[in-house]
């Protein structure tokens, strides 16, 4: 993946945020207050391995804002974490949970590691050691921060955070709520796994279910036959290209850090998933062309192109050969706002991370709700909706004499699970938030879908410190 030491995440997001205070009536004052990260905090902690020698780590939690609580944001396991990355990411969590209406504030951490060159047992100790360190200094609670799985993590990373939690702190009953994305044996939540690649496919179904934006773009409504690219093939790329190629889009190529494949006649992506997983290559998978280096891919030929990977993939180099019409960013931050302004200019839409991804937190929301209810969705009032539908149906038949089949009553009759409602919340907040956003677009007369979406962020976060008095 492209990499330049110059660039900087958080200027960037800070950037984005000039832009929309240019259309809004904030204090100066307030807007800085805004865009600095509240609480940073880096550490060192060493890891003894089996030959006795000793290599020192460095982990980092930064709390963007406070002016909700908890703050809210993935711990992130890669060899480019840095200071700069988590303050970008973690300004991009604030944003992201006042656009979708989320009440948490924003934050992020990592440890700067590659996680592939580590034993399982040695990812256990740096999670629990990671998380002691937080604990010592309060930057983990369930009403303090609540981290979340990021790029090399995972739901076994954050049960092994829980257990660390709960050893400190035995007498708190709120405990499990210290964490989201655990799994379902650890108080999880239905849905979680799935959750941000499912909101990639929520986001661009809307998109593209505009007739007026979509003819500007020279495309037809719908996601039927519509040509997708996708970087990178993770959970989040995965989930997001299932979705979009069951929903009657074709995936015709998948670009990794290693390579990429390329079939305009279409990829089978579970297929080309299980070939991966197996062989950690796309070389040698029996269809499609095999692309040496995948970051070409984001300059073939299009309809949607969907960054799925890391930050910094999209840049003022190869965004004028771009050939995609929508962009949808389901990675944080993967075009550069240099890159961005030349993708507006040449009438590419592009969907903003900010919404784009935001599943994955709307679905934490629900999990930490879970959690300190200590309820699952859906228990209280399955059996009870379960009985007064089959009684209606009952009735229905003995008033018309036409009966229904085994099928439709089941249908009927069936009570919404946990994952149901879960998805059916999911789906209500990214439906909402991307008309609203896309209004604030059309009635300021913006360009830029991501300005539209700062703009909604940064009324709503301002209210929060206006109503406290801090400001005129």
């Amino acid at each position: 993946m492209m990499q330049s030491p110059k660039y900087s995440l958080f200027d960037d997001v800070n950037g984005f945020v000039d832009n929309a205070v240019q259309h809004l009536d904030l204090h100066p004052g307030l807007v800085s207050l805004i865009k600095e990260c509240n609480s940073v905090y880096q550490f060192k902690f060493p890891l003894r391995h089996a030959d006795g020698t000793y290599e020192v780590l460095t982990g980092y939690r930064i709390q963007h804002s406070h002016h909700k609580l908890p703050a809210k944001g993935g711990i992130r396991y890669s060899e480019h974490v840095n200071e700069d990355e988590v303050k970008g990411l973690a300004a991009l969590m604030t944003y992201k949970c006042a656009l979708v209406e989320v009440p948490f504030g924003g934050a992020k951490g990592g440890v700067s590691i590659d996680p592939k060159n580590y034993t399982v047992d040695q990812l256990e100790k740096i999670t629990r050691r990671y998380t002691s360190e937080l604990i010592k200094k309060n930057f983990i609670g369930p009403a303090i921060d609540v981290p979340a799985p990021d790029m090399g993590t995972g739901a076994r990373e954050m049960a092994w955070i829980a257990d660390t939690y709960q050893a400190f702190n035995p007498s708190s009953i709120n405990a499990k709520g210290c964490v989201t994305g655990k799994p379902l044996s650890q108080h999880g939540i239905a849905g979680r796994n799935e959750a941000t690649g499912m909101g990639v496919y929520i986001g661009i179904r809307e998109a593209v279910s505009i007739k007026s934006d979509m003819d500007a773009l020279g495309l037809t409504t719908g996601l039927e036959d519509k040509k997708i690219i996708i970087q990178g093939l993770g959970n989040v790329g995965f989930h997001s290209a299932l979705y979009l190629q069951e929903a009657g889009a074709t995936i015709i190529g998948i670009a990794e850090w290693n390579g990429g494949i390329w079939d305009p006649k279409g990829i089978n992506v579970q297929e080309v998933k299980a070939y991966v997983v197996e062989n950690k290559s796309f070389k040698g998978y029996a269809k499609g062309q095999f692309v040496e280096n995948g970051t070409e891919l984001l300059t073939y030929a299009c309809d949607i192109l969907i960054p799925a990977a890391m930050e910094n993939q999209i840049t003022a180099q190869n965004a004028p050969y771009v050939q995609a019409k929508i962009i949808g960013e389901a990675a944080n931050g993967p075009v550069t706002q240099e890159a961005a302004k030349i993708l507006l200019d040449r009438d590419i839409m592009l969907i903003p991370d900010m919404y784009l991804n935001a599943g994955g937190v709307t679905v934490s929301y629900f999990e930490w709700l879970k959690n300190l209810s200590r309820v699952s969705f859906g228990k209280l009032e399955r059996r009870y909706e379960m009985q007064k539908f089959k009684l209606l149906l009952e009735n229905i038949e003995k008033a018309t004499g036409d009966l229904f089949t085994d099928d439709q009553k089941h249908q009927i009759v069936k009570g919404a699970s946990e994952r149901d409602l879960v998805i059916s919340g999911l789906e209500d907040i990214m439906v909402s938030t991307y008309h609203r956003m896309n209004e604030t677009r059309h009635r300021k007369q913006l360009k830029s879908l991501r300005t539209a979406a700062f703009i909604l962020a940064m009324e709503r976060i301002s209210i929060s410190y206006l109503d406290l008095g801090i400001f005129p």
